[in-house]
């Protein structure tokens, strides 16, 4: 599976009926009917998509979204939410994350409290464990997922782990740097005294 490929998957999940839930089991099946090979090839896509994504620019995008502060697994569950927005609304959100706000996911969040974002919240765990679930699902075998891990790992060889964020870090509750580098998410998403 190449890069191609794996977006091709993401763009016919969108199209998928019931929500989350409903995109899930859709693509879980989806990969569920390919070769071993193809199934970790699309984990190490969806990997480094997420590694793509993971600056300092986006993160601020992510706190100013959630009203001021976002957990570093609050960020790696937006980055996985950020990749099923598409491939285009992705790579513009790397490129510039004040892109986001043209985003019909993050439009429906605006002027909405955030307790009453429940399934629209912008976050997407669970699509980072459907790879490995559908090679259950493919295999039939109780869950055990060294056997696919270990597939990843082999495609994963000379992949560069990145620890920290790319770009500069800076202080979202900064109003003026916020209002530059993310005036309309810093319009739309006011902070909250509350993280």
């Amino acid at each position: 599976m190449d890069v191609d490929s794996f977006w091709k998957l993401i763009e016919e999940c969108r199209d998928q009926e019931g929500g989350r839930a409903g995109r899930l089991a859709w693509l879980r099946g989806e990969l569920a009917r390919r070769p071993m090979e193809e199934i970790a090839a699309f984990q190490v896509c969806l990997d480094r998509r997420c590694q793509e994504g993971f600056t300092w620019d986006l993160w601020c995008a992510a706190e100013r979204i959630f009203g001021g502060w976002c957990s570093d697994d609050g960020f790696c569950y937006f980055r996985l939410w950020a990749v099923g927005l598409g491939r285009t609304a992705f790579e513009r959100a790397v490129r510039n994350p004040d892109t986001l706000a043209e985003a019909p996911e993050v439009q429906s969040l605006m002027g909405r409290p955030r307790r009453s974002w429940g399934d629209d919240w912008p976050e997407w765990e669970q699509l980072d464990y459907v790879a490995a679930t559908a090679h259950e699902q493919m295999t039939g075998a109780p869950y055990d997922n060294r056997v696919f891990y270990e597939a990843v790992a082999a495609l994963r060889i000379g992949d560069e782990m990145v620890r920290d964020p790319r770009g500069e870090h800076w202080d979202i509750r900064d109003e003026r740097e916020a209002t530059c580098k993310l005036p309309r998410l810093s319009s739309a998403f006011p902070i909250t005294t509350q993280p």
